[in-house]
């Protein structure tokens, strides 16, 4: 006997809020951290990291729904 689970809706495995939203924060801190000044130098380099990973995974989301569209046999299945 197999038991097979409904599919997720969509609004649950749609990764664009999420890392539109992670990308915001980093923004926001670093700001926060631009403002504070010396007080908070320290964190700046990680609140750049924090950027660029977001914005890293948004271009990878980017390409690999533009591979899934083009019908790549080595896309991510599910983007749309």
């Amino acid at each position: 006997m197999t038991h097979t689970s409904p599919p997720l809706p969509a609004r649950l495995t749609d990764p664009r809020p999420v890392v539109v939203l992670g990308t915001v924060a980093w923004l926001v801190a670093t700001v926060v951290v631009l403002a504070a000044g010396d007080r908070w130098a320290s964190a700046l380099p990680i609140c750049y990291a924090g950027l660029a990973v977001g914005a890293a995974g948004f271009a990878l989301f980017l390409v690999q729904r533009a591979a899934a569209r083009r019908g790549s046999r080595t896309a991510q299945r599910g983007l749309s």
